[in-house]
């Protein structure tokens, strides 16, 4: 609806080198292209969102992926730094429901 970004990532590293490099970069990270006083907090996901293939199985069937939702609003997946095409769901999808980003935009 408002084609507002929910401010939230799930960043999968390949190691923990590389996840404290990333955690010092962006940790408190506010140099961002557009106006904004966001902050950004790194931490750690829970178990259930450990690892690619977790996230994969979150996102492949949740309605962040029915069709009308713009592709630039959806899961991005990157191999190597290049986009790949997101796995297929498994199930089918019902649209996000009205209040959907509501709750982060409150925030």
């Amino acid at each position: 609806r408002t084609a507002s970004p929910l401010c939230f990532a799930f960043v999968n590293l390949a190691s923990p080198a590389d996840a404290a490099c990333f955690r010092a970069h962006f940790g408190g990270f506010r140099q961002w292209a557009v106006r904004t006083s966001k902050v950004c907090n790194v931490s750690w996901a829970s178990a259930d969102q450990q690892g690619l293939e977790a996230n994969i199985e979150r996102y492949r069937n949740s309605s962040v992926m029915h069709g009308s939702v713009a592709e630039e609003h959806r899961p991005l997946y990157l191999v190597n730094g290049v986009p790949v095409k997101f796995p297929k769901k498994t199930k089918r999808l019902w649209p996000p429901h009205e209040s959907f980003g509501l709750r982060a935009h409150s925030k």
